[in-house]
């Protein structure tokens, strides 16, 4: 049991992410790697850096940024500071539940008449769906989720809230709908039977530390993954074991940073967290000549979560944002304590990905193909 309860940490992350680093460094993995091509990378983040925020104010990498700015005036509705704050855990633990990948063909035409895709199409669709009450089993309080609402949602009802057809696919639509009906089946224990009741249990002794925001989250909400409910998001390699990313936990957890302090609750530790395994951090390092495939016609295969290679890119994808950070804080002139790993993420790295993408390919996918079931990417 102490094993499993070891690799639900962050700091299991990054250990299996260097452990795979070198690794790569000595070849044993499906990827070459360039150490040289870092700091031509670590330019180019610190260039999108400074274009998207010259004053290099950076706001925290959370599922807040895909909102376009949509929640400020609902939650402004929300008076008791605390109460707001349940609301905010309550959309954006299901609204990062709902994001795993949307696919290349899909879009959302938001109420105001913007159109979007992507993880931005996804973050706003939830929480229209939110607004509308569609997570709420009281009529007069539609900015909320409770356990019994959540434990019925059908993937029928979210493809109406996407938009989703046959001319609009989206994937994964049976996932992201079991994924919150045993969203609803935890959350009846915790604090208020909602999954906002995760801010009473954090915000008890006035501060908290990342690390324990993480942790909660595990162990809270970890039964929800279907047949991964001891070990979360952790998958095996052939020669390390069990390497952990916990991608969507960690999101997660810096996106509860913000409601927390908005409450009055400090948070500690943010750098205790690592980078995030995902395809835009990943597809940095890969298009960005950090890491080239030793076998090409891996780019042409569909590729599952739990593939030796998947596991490789993310884990090497963790490890590779370590080694750029302080490349990225040089260039930028600023110290670690006030740019963190947290701040890089959404000021340049996953920006920097997406941007190299789209000259890429045209799609502006990943460079990797990998299938999504709706409860991972």
């Amino acid at each position: 049991m102490s094993d499993v309860v070891d690799l639900l940490t962050p700091e299991a992350v990054r250990e299996a992410g260097h452990r795979m680093l070198a690794l790569a460094r000595a070849g044993g993995t499906g990827f070459g790697l360039h150490d040289a091509a870092l700091p031509g990378l670590a330019t180019r983040v610190a260039a999108v850096i400074r274009r998207r925020h010259p004053g290099l104010r950076v706001p925290f990498h959370a599922r807040w940024r895909h909102f376009g700015g949509r929640w400020e005036a609902l939650g402004a509705t929300l008076a008791e500071p605390r109460e707001r704050a349940r609301a905010e855990f309550d959309l954006a633990i299901l609204s990062v539940l709902l994001d795993a990948g949307a696919g290349m063909a899909w879009r959302y035409l938001a109420a105001d008449g913007e159109a979007l895709s992507r993880s931005e199409g996804l973050g706003v669709a939830s929480l229209e769906m939110f607004a509308a009450g569609l997570f709420s089993s009281r009529a007069t309080e539609p900015l909320r989720a409770d356990d019994d609402r959540l434990a019925a949602v059908s993937a029928e009802e979210l493809a109406r809230g996407f938009q989703a057809s046959a001319e609009n696919p989206l994937a994964g639509l049976e996932g992201r709908a079991g994924l919150l009906r045993r969203l609803g089946q935890v959350s009846g224990a915790l604090p208020g039977a909602r999954p906002g009741g995760l801010f009473d249990l954090l915000a008890r002794g006035g501060s908290v530390e990342a690390r324990d925001i993480l942790r909660a989250l595990l162990r809270h909400l970890g039964p929800i993954w279907p047949g991964r409910e001891r070990l979360g998001d952790t998958w095996d390699h052939p020669s390390l074991g069990p390497v952990p990313f916990h991608k969507l936990s960690q999101w997660l957890a810096y996106s509860l940073i913000e409601p927390l302090e908005r409450a009055g609750v400090a948070v500690t530790g943010l750098d205790a967290l690592t980078g995030l395994a995902e395809y835009r951090n990943g597809g940095l390092f890969l298009d960005g000549g950090v890491l080239t495939l030793r076998d090409p016609a891996d780019a042409a295969r569909e590729l599952a979560p739990g593939d030796g290679l998947v596991v490789e890119w993310l884990a090497l994808t963790v490890a590779l944002l370590d080694e750029v950070a302080p490349l990225v804080r040089a260039e930028l002139g600023v110290a670690e304590g006030d740019f963190p790993l947290v701040r890089l993420l959404e000021g340049g790295t996953w920006f920097a990905g997406r941007e190299l993408a789209a000259g890429l390919r045209e799609d502006g996918g990943p460079p990797l193909r990998v299938r999504s079931d709706g409860t991972v990417f």
